[in-house]
């Protein structure tokens, strides 16, 4: 049977050493041969075959995918986001770990989302990300797109940092704290909920600033239109202070720098279950309403 959607190439991401992919790879790679469909996958998904395959690189695969497939958890689909964003390739995510908060699809529900799909019946939800720039001397020093959050915190030392707000350029506070994160709507409800932060709606064009353990409890949580330019200066040495993208780089914080940050002109395509909302994930995962 022939795909009768755009979707002739089907990327394989897969989350490294996760001990049920060797159950589900192989068949999932027949699976779609048999429908016409091409799969091209990354070494952590090869590494479930018996042929020797290598795979490919994660940029590679987005560049020459249709429909990227995430087999992780959330910090697999955070790591495939930056990819598939750039190329405007859609993500189906199927979640293979526990919480997953962004991979919404389980794995009984792999194979009926794949049908769903190639059908041409994807409900698809398009994610704000941030471009998160390190500016020193006036020069980018580093750039990353991120789909939850850029945080800058301290380091091993048991001390607070000072760090000075500006919106639009113009100065809004000076926070002592362990650090702030600024997030997206999809980052409500990572760090940003974990350090008291308020969970906002996909849908809503927004960034989050969220203070962490702050010296003031005056200093709450604010929330700006996504169009606003945000920028963060330390107030002091940049000593054992780092700037973090999204869980999982990490840079450290010279003296001088400025984190900039605004809305990145792509969006993620994130493909959604059709019959699942927002809050009926969100009360599955927080288990809100259970004794």
């Amino acid at each position: 049977m022939q795909p009768t959607s755009p979707f002739k190439t089907i990327g394989i991401i897969s989350r490294p050493r996760r001990t049920n992919l060797a159950e589900v790879i192989p068949g999932l790679l027949r699976w779609l041969e048999e429908r016409g469909v091409t799969p091209i996958y990354d070494p952590e998904t090869a590494s479930c075959l018996k042929n020797g395959a290598l795979g490919t690189t994660r940029r590679k695969i987005a560049e020459e995918s249709d429909l990227l497939l995430v087999l992780g958890g959330d910090g697999t689909l955070l790591a495939a986001a930056r990819e598939a964003a750039e190329r405007a390739v859609p993500v189906l995510p199927i979640n293979m770990g526990s919480l997953g908060f962004l991979t919404s699809f389980t794995v009984d529900e792999l194979y009926p989302a794949l049908e769903n799909v190639l059908a041409g019946h994807a409900t698809i939800n398009e994610r704000v990300l941030l471009l998160v720039e390190r500016v020193n001397a006036g020069q980018i020093v580093t750039q990353q797109r991120v789909l939850n959050d850029a945080v800058v915190h301290k380091g091993t030392l048991a001390r607070m940092i000072e760090l000075e707000l500006f919106i639009d350029e113009g100065f809004v506070c000076r926070y002592r704290a362990d650090g702030l994160i600024v997030a997206t709507p999809t980052g409500s409800t990572a760090y940003s909920m974990s350090a008291g932060g308020p969970i906002v709606h996909p849908a809503v064009e927004s960034i989050l600033i969220t203070p962490i353990c702050p010296h003031t409890l005056s200093d709450r949580p604010v929330v700006v239109r996504d169009t606003s330019k945000v920028e963060l200066r330390l107030s002091e040495t940049a000593d054992s202070v780092f700037l973090t993208l999204d869980g999982q780089t990490g840079v450290p914080m010279q003296r001088g720098d400025r984190v900039r940050i605004t809305r990145a002109p792509e969006r993620l395509k994130l493909i959604q279950p059709p019959n699942k909302t927002y809050f009926e994930i969100l009360r599955n995962k927080l288990k809100w309403g259970e004794a």
